[in-house]
């Protein structure tokens, strides 16, 4: 039986410990066994507000979750260094939030779990406390090892993305673009498609940066000079790597049929049409680490915590996606 998932706490004062607890009150609808680093306490606090019948049981390491999931929402036990209100940030709490993250790598990467899977945190509770990652991702990426940069992938049932460049101002894009990132982000959805997704030939579709893709230089260079460069060098390794195309036809359903990726240039060129196609059911993967990692495709709802309205479907969806991609890791690594 494999491994439990490991799910990590997110910024206490949002909406991660409420879509914990309904994403194991749909057990029974094929979410995969996991088990919550959290606070136990905050847990049974907010169960019992929500007047959610979900029972708690504390576990000392994450081999006991399999047997108890069916029966107890299993948790691994954290200490909040204040108490967590929702809708109300307190960055006293961010050393629980970041330890969370870094137990279920670890225990991911020592075998005991299969996968993480991150509820949404809140970037300025932890700048406050000295946090000096952009987010999620670099984060991962340092406590994976030296020499591992990671690629954000938001996947769904009807298309998958990657931005190149992700959290920075449009200004800086055309000035930051590389085809050296454009090559990595084509190497790293190219593997991860064949290992984690089964993907056998993974066909990759890049979007231009400008309108038209450039249109031969008449709206912008950056196509013939940066985009063009990288897929030649992606099609001399041998990756099915097609474009630049233009992005205001790409992602219509016909399109969509003839990639399994597209690489886009910036963040809401990505975000946008997948956020548009299926915003519940959308998952934010990382690519390229040694271990997998989902989350929701959201963030923390500060303004309906601890209201009781708050999608599971996202969580439930990063939960599923997290278990089918162990699964296919552990596939291919093995053969």
């Amino acid at each position: 039986m494999p491994a439990p998932l490991a799910l990590t706490m997110g910024e206490p004062a949002g909406i991660g410990g409420e879509i914990t607890l309904k994403s194991w009150l749909s057990r029974a609808e094929g979410v995969p066994p996991f088990f919550a680093i959290d606070n136990p306490a905050r847990l049974d606090a907010l169960a019992s507000a929500l007047k959610l019948p979900v029972a708690l049981q504390e576990i000392s390491e994450p081999g006991e979750a399999a047997s108890l999931f069916d029966t107890a929402l299993p948790v691994l036990p954290l200490e909040l260094a204040a108490e967590a209100v929702p809708g109300k940030l307190d960055s006293a709490n961010a050393g629980a939030v970041i330890e969370s993250i870094k137990r279920a790598v670890q225990l991911t990467q020592s075998g005991a779990a299969s996968a993480v899977v991150t509820n949404p945190i809140h970037k300025s509770a932890l700048y406050a406390a000295g946090f000096a990652h952009p987010g999620h991702t670099e984060f991962l990426a340092e406590l994976a090892g030296p020499g591992y940069r990671a690629v954000m992938m938001l996947a769904s049932a009807e298309l998958r993305v990657v931005p190149v460049t992700i959290h920075i101002s449009l200004a800086e894009v055309a000035r930051t673009l590389m085809p050296e990132e454009i090559i990595r982000c084509g190497r790293v959805t190219a593997q991860a498609l064949a290992r984690d997704f089964g993907v056998a030939n993974p066909r990759l579709a890049f979007a231009g940066l400008n309108p038209h893709a450039g249109e031969d230089g008449a709206m912008g260079a950056e196509e013939i000079e940066i985009i063009t460069p990288a897929l030649e060098q992606l099609r001399a390794e041998g990756i099915d790597a097609r474009g630049p195309l233009s992005a205001d036809t790409l992602f219509h359903a016909a399109a969509r049929k003839t990639y399994d990726a597209a690489i886009c240039m910036f963040h809401d060129q990505a975000l946008i049409p997948i956020k548009t196609i299926d915003f519940d059911g959308g998952v934010n993967t990382t690519l390229g680490l040694p271990f997998v990692r989902t989350s929701p495709d959201h963030g923390t709802a500060l303004d309906i915590a601890g209201q009781g309205t708050a999608s599971e479907t996202s969580l439930i969806a990063a939960l599923r996606l997290a278990a089918e991609m162990a699964a296919k890791r552990a596939v291919w690594e093995a053969g």
